[in-house]
């Protein structure tokens, strides 16, 4: 069993997409998308909260390789990891909503706890 989904797309564009996803998850607290890309998506999310706990600079410019927007990733080290200051991991949580209309995904909403 691989250690990922493929997702049905090039590595290039899945590895692309994923860090969109988590971006956006950072930027918003919750994001709406299908299961398997949420579950996909948590791992690296999981990875920069943890990142953003450690709190320093080789953290921050690791954070940075893979969080595309400068704002998320201070928003990241100054407003949600400490949050999760006292956690062992576990930050986010995936709520299903049924399928989607046109073509039956399973959707679910990503969020942080």
């Amino acid at each position: 069993m691989p250690g990922h989904r493929k997702l049905g797309r090039p590595t290039a564009h899945r590895k692309l997409m994923l860090r969109n996803l988590v971006t956006d998850l950072l930027r918003e607290g919750r994001i709406m998308t299908t299961d398997s890309k949420a579950k996909e998506a948590r791992k690296i999310a999981e990875k920069m909260i943890t990142l953003g706990k450690r709190g320093d600079l080789h953290a921050r410019r690791q954070a940075l390789a893979v969080i595309f927007d400068e704002d998320v990733v201070k928003k990241l080290f100054d407003e949600i990891a400490p949050k999760y200051a006292e956690r062992n991991g576990g930050y986010t949580r995936i709520l299903k909503l049924g399928p989607r209309q046109g073509d039956g995904a399973e959707l679910v909403f990503l969020e942080l706890v």
